[in-house]
């Protein structure tokens, strides 16, 4: 009590403390950065690495497998995922939680050097931290070409990459910009190959000519007092290449120019993107960690503004946002802060209402700025973000915060009434119960020490609500025991109020007769443990994993029928959405759209489009799904509203099936066949397969007569350079022009089809001029347009979205009882089966949570038993607990009855946070009776008078707390789903648990009484 002393001593001091945390508070909160969920670092590393217009096969033989080879046996490495596209490649690397990724990052760095030497026209392998997924993004920008501006979008591809991308990566909180979209051009060498076979050029000495010609330094030459460098201009320009004499007939040169033209052009576009309807370059915005995402997007829609005036305008662009974390994040921020006001409104009428004393009131209520804006000064300090997890913490925290105020202030006019002098009774009656509170605050700090330290990715999700809490209680505790005593000293000294409420007496005489006999002790026990614990466990909801937050969006995926080229889906697919989306964008058709986009590519496309009203999301899905994406002839499409957990087109409820084996036809066919059981065993789910089974692309395999090829003196790897030509073109090498990097490619000038494909004449060192087929044979066939390996084996990977109706845990257990044996039996006997994704995620957080559930109660018990000085009265308080977790359950079944919900992790977390909150009530009863058992009292007249103290703060404290939560429970705003469950869990609790514990408490403490009194030793008369 020293500390309590020492405020009443020292007010002046106290003022000037309250008005520096005030005052920094006030500073932290204007600094503290505002995004939507906190920074979350994934154990994951990620290594890139592309080569050009190479088969996924080529790519895993060539690249993938070697990358594989060196990365396996990192240590702590959890998953290697690979995803083979031919032209871009990625290799993801799962960590366990507690890696050091620094000293990873230097390992895989180091790993790759002793990578076999790749393909000439690779790219080297680049290592990225994180994974490449939607969630990293701060927002997208597309660069659109308006209308009758001439020329193709793609021309502009380097100057947005010159001018417009690093002004945009100078904004401050900005990490990178990607461009998605565009090429960027090539030197392109057509070769006629009719009149090069004339002429006797054979393709492979006209490969190994152009690609030879290179500059060539020669180290210095001394020249008296001077040195030279020497070098060896070999490198012929754009417009010298022409002049390169490949051979001389008659007496007279064959140049390049005479069989081949030369120029400088653009490759087959192989992906198109539009917005609002206009053909547009993306521009994917990626953000640094702990950047301020508010003021980063403000100062990046400056940026963009003046950009779009002064760069793109003029030459006929735009540029718009396509996805605005700002919109989320404001309305996010804004609904909370709704329901926190609410909250305090609710929580200080309350509290006016029981103590009807404007002063004591205003008083209390201080505690709410005080302790809320202590705790943004922690957070700044602690590198801490302010966000929707952390304002729910605060929000929770409001009716928190009073309840050692209330003690303590109600206690202080107790005394008062009893006619105790102003500062001795401030001392006093902080005294006689700063032990409760001390261990009601510490046991509501200490239920959330395990989910602070909680290290995986859902830890790190939700330690902010952990830590919010857990700051604000501590910092409403030194409020109780110091403030409020110094301020009530004073400014309540000349109000006291008038005689005890008889009531809160009366109450307690109610509830001493209710459990005055061992009959009715026992009913009372049993009706509120046994019967609770019970209840709780039968009626408990089933489980999902991360709540299903929408992001007023509507995301739709394509799948286009195999081998359909990327210009012939844009061709024929693009015009047909254009046309349905048009009157929606025009505001012709409602729901009007405030912007939407389209990628296409060759396997699939995506489509996204938001509107104007957010309130009419639902029916702008609908119209997506019925009207805009269907009559694609061979298409396959599904539309859904975007989540925010789990990035774009996907879902933190979906459960992943990899199915492994080195058959790749057996693979495909189990698959297909997986699909369609998913399908029909939940209708109207998204179900996907990855990679397509049924998106083969049409294959023209060319195979060498290895014979014929001898005889006119050519090798396979001859025969493979012609192919690539005959091809997409060979790569020669890169060419420097202007500044610029410029691949070097030779190609065909003819464009050939399949049928005369065979028909390309070459010539031949030694058989003259032959067409392609007599060297080879040609075969049509099949052969996937992407791969996937995962733990270095061939994967297809088969995913569903639950309906929203089902739960995670019963759409789980459908798989994993029905349809994982049905895949095994369609799979050969050593093929692999593994369920994953959001359901392997799913049981490792049931075991995180429960193994946390258990650990907060074991440090309940001991934490209480510490402060008690005995186990016996710490298990007494355990027991006021099974009666929470049922109304808990209630709570969180009747809010599912109204508008569903499931037992999702912030919902699992919001029974940890019941734990401390409903404790404190047994804790203070008992508290007191045993303080008023140690000056003399029996139980019966201790219990009394516990009652009669402690009964209307103990009620004061349950209401405020309710109320500071219930307008999180009831808010139907977007966004609200976050919280929802875990505040319906917290008034559920919180009202059940006081409406039994004043029978409880008694009923327990009276029956252990007797129960000691019966097994004590009943002393014998010595002997005479």
């Amino acid at each position: 009590m020293n500390l309590t002393r020492a405020s009443l001593q020292h007010p002046a001091a106290v003022a000037v403390a309250v008005a520096l945390v005030l005052l920094f508070g006030a500073l932290a909160l204007r600094s503290l950065p505002l995004q939507l969920f906190p920074d979350i670092e994934r154990p994951q590393l990620s290594v890139q690495t592309g080569w050009r217009a190479a088969s996924p096969q080529e790519v895993e033989a060539e690249l993938i497998v070697p990358i594989e080879n060196v990365l396996q046996g990192l240590p702590g490495l959890e998953e290697m995922e690979s995803t083979l596209n031919g032209g871009w490649n990625v290799v993801n690397l799962s960590f366990a939680v507690g890696t050091d990724m620094k000293a990873m990052l230097v390992e895989v760095l180091a790993r790759l050097n002793r990578l076999p030497p790749l393909p000439r026209d690779a790219t080297p392998p680049a290592v990225r931290s994180g994974s490449d997924n939607a969630n990293q993004s701060l927002t997208y920008y597309f660069v659109q070409q308006l209308p009758g501006t001439p020329g193709s979008i793609d021309d502009r591809r380097r100057f947005i990459e010159e001018r417009i991308v690093p002004r945009l990566s100078a904004v401050p909180g900005v990490a990178g910009v990607e461009i998605n979209g565009g090429s960027l051009p090539e030197l392109s060498i057509r070769l006629d190959t009719e009149r090069a076979a004339s002429l006797g050029i054979a393709i492979p000495d006209v490969v190994a000519l152009a690609a030879r010609a290179g500059d060539v330094s020669g180290g210095g030459i001394e020249d008296g007092r001077r040195e030279f460098s020497l070098r060896f201009a070999g490198r012929y320009s754009a417009d010298e290449l022409g002049e390169l004499i490949l051979t001389w007939r008659g007496g007279r040169p064959v140049r390049l120019a005479d069989v081949a033209t030369v120029a400088v052009e653009r490759p087959v576009q192989r992906f198109f993107a539009y917005q609002n309807g206009n053909p547009a370059i993306g521009l994917r915005i990626l953000r640094e960690n702990g950047a301020n995402v508010l003021s980063t997007l403000t100062e990046l829609k400056r940026v963009v503004a003046e950009v779009r005036e002064d760069e793109l305008l003029p030459l006929g662009l735009d540029i718009a946002q396509s996805f605005d974390a700002a919109v989320f994040i404001e309305r996010a921020i804004g609904l909370l802060s709704g329901s926190l006001f609410a909250g305090i409104l609710l929580a200080v009428g309350c509290l006016w209402w029981f103590l009807r004393d404007a002063r004591a009131t205003a008083l209390i209520a201080c505690a709410i700025p005080v302790s809320l804006l202590a705790t943004f000064i922690v957070l700044q300090l602690t590198g801490r973000s302010l966000n929707v997890i952390s304002l729910a913490g605060l929000a929770f925290a409001v009716g928190m915060v009073m309840d050692a105020a209330v003690v303590v202030a109600e206690n202080i006019l107790r005394l008062r009434q009893q006619g105790m002098p102003a500062g001795r009774a401030a001392l006093e009656g902080t005294r006689q119960v700063s032990g409760a509170l001390l261990a009601s605050t510490l046991t509501t700090v200490a239920v959330f020490l395990p989910v602070i330290f909680m290290q995986d990715v859902e830890g790190q999700l939700f330690a902010d609500l952990a830590l919010t809490i857990s700051i604000a209680v501590g910092v409403s505790l030194l409020l109780a025991l110091t403030v409020l005593p110094a301020a009530a000293g004073r400014w309540l000294g000349r109000t006291p109020s008038g005689a005890p409420d008889p009531r809160w007496e009366r109450i307690g005489a109610l509830a001493l007769a209710w459990t005055a006999s061992r009959r009715q002790q026992l009913g009372w026990v049993a009706g509120l443990v046994l019967l609770p614990a019970l209840l709780a466990a039968a009626w408990l909801p089933q489980l999902d994993y991360l709540p299903p937050v929408r992001r007023a969006a509507v995301d739709a995926g394509f799948s286009f029928p195999p081998g359909m080229s990327p210009a012939s889906v844009n061709r024929e697919i693009a015009p047909v959405l254009l046309e349905r989306m048009a009157p929606y964008l025009s505001g012709e058709k409602q729901p009007q759209l405030s912007n939407w986009y389209l990628n296409l590519w060759s396997n699939g496309g995506t489509l996204g489009a938001r509107v104007v009203d957010p309130a009419r999301i639902g029916e702008l899905e609908r119209i997506v799904r019925e009207e805009i994406i269907v009559d694609l002839p061979d298409t396959r499409a599904f539309a859904a509203e975007g989540h925010l957990f789990g990035g774009f087109g996907g879902s933190s409820r979906a459960i992943a099936i990899h199915l492994q084996h080195g058959d790749e036809e057996a693979l495909n066919a189990a698959a297909e066949q997986g699909r369609q059981w998913l399908a029909e065993r939940f209708p109207g789910a998204n179900v996907q397969a990855f990679p397509n089974p049924d998106a083969a692309t049409p294959e023209l395999r060319v195979e060498a007569r290895d014979r014929r090829l001898a005889e006119v003196g050519w090798r396979r790897e001859d025969l493979a350079s012609v192919v690539r030509v005959l091809g997409e073109g060979l790569w020669l090498g890169e060419q420097f022009e202007d500044d610029q990097r410029l691949p070097v490619v030779l190609r065909t000038a003819q464009a050939a089809g399949v049928d005369r494909f065979g028909d390309a004449p070459l010539a031949t060192p030694l058989g003259g001029v032959l067409p392609l087929s007599e060297l080879a044979s040609l075969q049509q066939t099949l052969s996937p347009s992407q791969l996937r390996r995962v733990d270095r084996r061939r994967t297809v990977t088969l995913t569903i979205d639950p309906p929203a109706a089902l739960s995670l845990e019963a759409a789980l257990g459908v798989v994993q009882g029905e349809l994982v044996p049905l895949l095994r039996a369609a799979l050969p006997s050593d093929a692999g089966v593994r369920v994953a994704g959001s359901a392997d995620r799913l049981d490792a957080v049931v075991r995180t949570m429960g193994g946390n559930f258990v650990l907060a109660l074991l440090v309940l018990f001991l934490l209480m038993a510490a402060m008690f000085g005995s186990l016996r009265d710490s298990a007494l308080v355990m027991a006021s607990l099974p009666l929470a977790l049922l109304g808990g359950v209630l709570g969180l079944r009747a809010l599912d009855l109204a508008a569903g919900q499931t037992l999702d992790l912030l919902t699992m977390i919001g029974f940890i946070l019941l734990l401390g909150l409903v404790i404190n009530n047994a804790i203070l009863l008992v508290a007191q009776t045993r303080a008023a058992e140690a000056d003399g009292l029996g139980l019966d007249a201790a219990l009394r008078l516990a009652l009669g103290q402690r009964l209307r703060p103990i009620l004061i404290a349950a209401l405020t707390g309710v109320l500071g939560a219930l307008p999180m429970a009831i808010n139907p705003g977007p966004g609200a789903v976050i919280y929802r469950g875990m505040a319906a869990v917290a008034v559920g609790g919180t009202g059940l648990s006081l409406a039994f514990t004043v029978l409880l408490v008694p009923a327990l403490l009276r029956l252990v009484a007797g129960v000691a009194r019966r097994t004590a030793p009943v002393a014998t008369p010595a002997l005479a």
